[in-house]
């Protein structure tokens, strides 16, 4: 069976607002076919370097192929994604991942084009991308590497500044854990859903709804993940959906099974995604 493994670091105090994690994937050739391969969506924008190796991507039935020493940006994905290496043999990836509050911090990029897409930084900003890019490509040390990204994301930090009532609607669906609605954020912002929207789709990609539906999810599958017991994995169902079958239809679109079939299955990148 393929070793492979997710190494956490720990972000820049500087991007530590807006990044939720960093971690670095390393694996010795491709998974096993009795591995489910899927990641499971989880609110975050994706930074992705492959320094070693490529990585492949099915989102939705399409097939991304990140290639050797090419920088991508993922983003938000609101459907099951199944990856594997792109040849087996030794692979290693840089993966930044941004929170809901941090993409539009560093980007300023049309992100709702960019939903359940995997593209190339080079395409999206250019030059600036290329030259980071060939720097990345010249520097051996996967912790020089980390440190030659941390600092573009930093410098791209000081361009921008915070949008406050984005930023308030992302604290309230992070703090109820997906459970305010729409109607509460017009209550409490002063504006209609149609523009709260329009900020949404703009600065994230997807609308307040449909990331308050992944956050909510989320919080199941972190339980799920850690293996939390019944009695627990019971709890956060009937605290974030009406029913079971609410519950299901959610479980079925963010992984693309039923939980038995899930549970009766391999799926041990998911598992080490989510608890890195």
């Amino acid at each position: 069976m393929t070793d492979f493994r997710f190494i956490p670091i720990q972000p820049h105090p500087i991007l530590s607002t807006y990044v939720a994690k960093i971690h670095v994937f390393e694996s010795g050739g491709r998974l096993p076919d009795t591995e489910r391969k899927l990641i499971v969506p989880n609110a975050n924008l994706k930074l992705t370097l492959s320094y070693r190796n490529g990585i492949t991507a099915d989102i939705n039935g399409k097939l991304f192929i990140q290639h050797e020493n090419e920088l991508t940006l993922t983003g938000l994905i609101d459907t099951p994604v199944t990856l594997d290496p792109y040849k087996d043999t030794q692979t290693g990836t840089i993966i930044i991942e941004f929170n809901p509050l941090g993409a539009y911090r560093f980007f300023h990029l049309p992100f709702a084009e960019l939903k359940n897409q995997i593209l190339g930084l080079s395409d999206l900003i250019g030059s600036r991308a290329e030259v980071i890019r060939r720097q990345l490509a010249e520097t051996e040390n996967v912790f020089q590497k980390l440190q030659v990204l941390e600092n573009f994301l930093i410098q791209q930090l000081d361009k921008t500044s915070s949008d406050n009532i984005y930023d308030y609607c992302i604290n309230r669906i992070q703090s109820s854990r997906g459970l305010v609605t729409v109607t509460q954020l017009e209550k409490e912002t002063g504006y209609s859903a149609r523009w709260l929207h329009r900020k949404f789709t703009g600065h994230l990609g997807t609308g307040a709804k449909n990331l308050s539906e992944i956050v909510r999810f989320k919080q199941f599958y972190q339980a799920y993940a850690i293996r939390a017991s019944p009695q627990s994995l019971k709890e956060h169902i009937y605290h974030h959906y009406h029913d079971q079958s609410h519950f299901i239809k959610a479980f079925k679109r963010f992984t693309g099974t039923t939980p038995t079939e899930l549970q009766n299955s391999t799926n041990e990148l998911a598992t080490r995604h989510f608890t890195s």
